[in-house]
C-alpha cells in the first residue's frame, strides 16, 4: 500500500470500460471492505496523477490502461481525489491478493444495479458513459520551474 513517498492528500481514479463491461475491484480494507470499486490510489510525491493511475492499475489489476478524460473530482477538508476515464491498453486482470481480493469485467448495467459497488462508484460510471466529454487534455507548456504541466479544459 503507501509508503513515505505517499502524498496522502491526492489521490486518482480511473473508470475503464470495455466491450461494455468495467473493470472493478474487491476491495480489501477500510471503508470500501468487500465491495467492488474502480481501481485507483494515492499520488506519490513527483508523479503526475495520471502516471499514478497508469501505476496504479498495473500495480493493482495487471492492466495498462491510458488516462484519457477528467470526469469527476472529488474535494474535502482532508485530500482530493481526480477520476479519470481511461483507455484499456493490455493485460489480464487480475487480483494483487492484497488491496483487492478479486478484479472481474462486469457488464456496466450489472455493476450499476449490484448492493456491492458503492455509490461513488456507480456514479463515476455513469460520468464515464455519459456523452459529455468531460474536462480533455489540453497542450501547455507552462514556464519550466513546476514542470511538468497538465492542462484540463472543456
Amino acid at each position: 500500500m503507501g509508503n513515505e513517498n505517499t502524498n496522502w492528500g491526492q489521490s486518482v481514479t480511473g473508470v475503464v470500460i470495455r466491450d461494455d463491461k468495467v473493470l472493478l475491484a474487491r476491495h480489501t480494507y477500510g471503508s470500501g471492505k468487500d465491495m467492488l470499486i474502480i481501481p485507483g490510489g494515492y499520488v506519490n510525491i513527483g508523479e503526475t496523477p495520471q502516471d499514478a493511475l497508469v501505476r496504479e492499475y498495473i500495480e493493482e489489476t495487471q492492466i495498462k490502461i491510458k488516462p484519457l478524460n477528467i470526469i469527476g473530482i472529488r474535494f474535502n477538508m482532508h485530500d482530493w481525489y481526480i477520476a479519470f476515464r481511461a483507455e484499456y491498453i493490455s493485460g489480464e486482470a487480475s487480483s494483487d491478493n492484497d488491496e483487492n481480493s478479486e478484479v472481474l469485467w462486469i457488464d456496466i448495467d450489472e455493476a450499476l444495479s449490484r448492493d456491492d459497488v458503492p455509490e461513488l462508484t456507480k456514479k463515476l460510471i455513469l460520468s464515464a458513459i455519459s456523452k459529455n466529454s468531460g474536462l480533455t487534455y489540453t497542450d501547455y507548456q507552462g514556464s519550466t520551474k513546476y514542470a511538468p504541466y497538465s492542462l484540463y479544459c472543456l
